[in-house]
C-alpha cells in the first residue's frame, strides 16, 4: 500500500471507529462547572441573542462544527451533511485533516463538497503541522483553495503520532514552520489540539509565533489514543495507546490556562450540550467545538443532524436565559463555580 493510499485508508478507519466503538475517555471537568443561577433574569428567553464574532465574521451562535473527517469518499457524504448544516444555521466548521487529498488530489471531493453545500459559511481547512514543516506553506495554500476557506487550522496531535502505526515522531522544525507560516499567510491561522489540551506556557509560544487563535482541543472527549489502539495490529503499539488512555490536560483546565495568552479560543475536548458550549464562553471560549455529538446524527440522517443542532441552541438559550444573558457578550461574564478536581487543577497550574 503507497503513503497516499494508508493516509486515505486511515481517515476512513477512524470514521467507522467513531461511529462504532466507545471512543471516549476521561473527563473534560464540565461536570465540575456550574454557571450561577440568576433568579432575576430580566431577559426575555425568546429574545436572546446567540450571535457572536470570531476572527472578524458574525456567526450565529458560538456552536462550532469541530473537525471531523474526509480524504476518503465514503467520507463525503458526512462532510456534506455538515456543511448544510454550517450554512443553514451559520455556524464556523472545520474540516478534517487534508493531508490525503494533498497527497491524492482525486480525494479531493471529500473536501470541495463543503465549500459546495456551505456557500456561505465560514470554513477552516486543516494542515497538520508535520505536512507544514515538511511541504511549507505551498500545502497551506493548497488547503485553503481547496475548500476557499477563511482560515486554515494547524493541527498538532503529538500522542496519536506517537501511538500511529504510521506516526510521525520527528516533531523539530515544527515552531519555526509555524512562525514562518503566521508571518507570510494573508489568513487566520488557528493552532489546534486533537485531545491532550494545550497549556499556558504552549499558548504564549503559540500566541508569540503570531497565531489569530487557538483551538484547545483538550483532554476528556474523543480519544486519539483509544482510536489508534483500536487500530493498531501490533499488541506493542495497542498496549501503548491503553498505557496513555489518561494523558492530556482536561478540557476546562485547559481552556483556562491559554485564557491567560490572550486572543480567540475555540474551546473543543468533551462538550456534549450547549449547556457546555455557555459555559465554555463563561470561562473565556470564543466558541465551543463538538465534533462526535455531530457525526453521530451526521452519519444518520440530515434531518438527525438538523435537530441535534437545534437541541444544542435551545439548551444554549436556556443557559443563557437562567444566567441573565442576553448575549453571547454578556454570557462572557457570567459567573461560574469551578469544584473538584477541575479546581485543583486550576490553582496548580502556571
Amino acid at each position: 500500500m503507497t503513503r497516499e493510499t494508508a493516509t486515505s485508508s486511515r481517515k476512513r478507519d477512524h470514521l467507522l471507529i467513531c461511529a462504532e466503538k466507545p471512543i471516549e475517555a476521561g473527563d473534560a471537568g464540565f461536570e465540575d462547572v456550574r454557571l450561577v443561577h440568576n433568579a432575576l433574569p430580566e431577559c426575555n428567553m425568546d429574545a436572546i441573542e446567540t450571535k457572536t464574532q470570531f476572527l472578524g465574521r458574525t456567526l450565529n451562535s458560538p456552536l462550532f462544527i469541530a473537525a471531523m473527517t474526509g480524504g476518503h469518499p465514503d467520507t463525503l457524504e458526512v462532510n456534506r451533511r455538515l456543511a448544510r448544516a454550517a450554512d443553514r444555521y451559520n455556524l464556523g466548521m472545520g474540516v478534517g485533516s487534508q493531508r490525503a487529498a494533498l497527497e491524492k488530489p482525486e480525494l479531493e471531493d471529500s473536501f470541495t463538497i463543503v465549500r459546495e453545500e456551505a456557500p456561505r459559511a465560514f470554513l477552516c481547512a486543516n494542515l497538520g503541522i508535520i505536512q507544514l514543516r515538511d511541504h511549507g506553506i505551498e500545502w497551506a495554500e493548497r488547503a485553503v483553495e481547496m475548500i476557499d476557506a477563511q482560515a486554515i487550522a494547524i493541527h498538532v496531535n503529538s500522542l496519536q503520532e506517537a501511538i500511529q502505526p504510521e506516526g510521525d515522531h520527528n516533531a523539530e522544525g515544527c515552531l519555526d514552520a509555524l512562525r514562518n507560516l503566521c508571518d507570510e499567510f494573508p489568513l487566520p491561522v488557528i493552532v489546534k489540539e486533537t485531545g491532550s489540551g494545550i497549556s499556558a506556557g504552549t499558548a504564549r509560544i503559540i500566541r508569540g509565533a503570531g497565531a489569530d487563535a487557538i483551538d484547545i482541543g483538550g483532554y476528556g472527549g474523543t480519544s486519539w489514543a483509544k482510536i489508534e489502539r483500536l487500530r493498531a495490529d501490533d499488541s506493542g503499539l495497542a498496549d501503548l495507546g491503553e498505557a496513555f488512555l489518561s494523558w492530556g490536560i482536561p478540557t476546562v483546565v485547559s481552556l483556562c490556562e491559554v485564557r491567560t495568552a490572550g486572543g480567540p479560543i475555540i474551546a473543543t475536548g468533551g462538550l456534549r450540550s450547549g449547556i457546555d458550549i455557555a459555559k465554555a464562553v463563561a470561562l473565556g471560549a470564543s466558541l465551543g467545538g463538538m465534533a462526535l455529538p455531530l457525526l453521530k446524527p451526521a452519519m444518520e440522517s440530515e434531518d438527525a443532524l438538523f435537530a441535534a443542532v437545534e437541541r444544542i441552541h435551545r439548551e444554549l438559550c436556556v443557559a443563557m436565559f437562567l444566567t441573565g444573558s442576553r448575549t453571547t457578550r454578556d454570557l462572557r461574564h457570567a459567573r461560574a463555580y469551578i469544584t473538584g478536581l477541575t479546581r485543583q487543577m486550576i490553582e496548580n497550574s502556571d
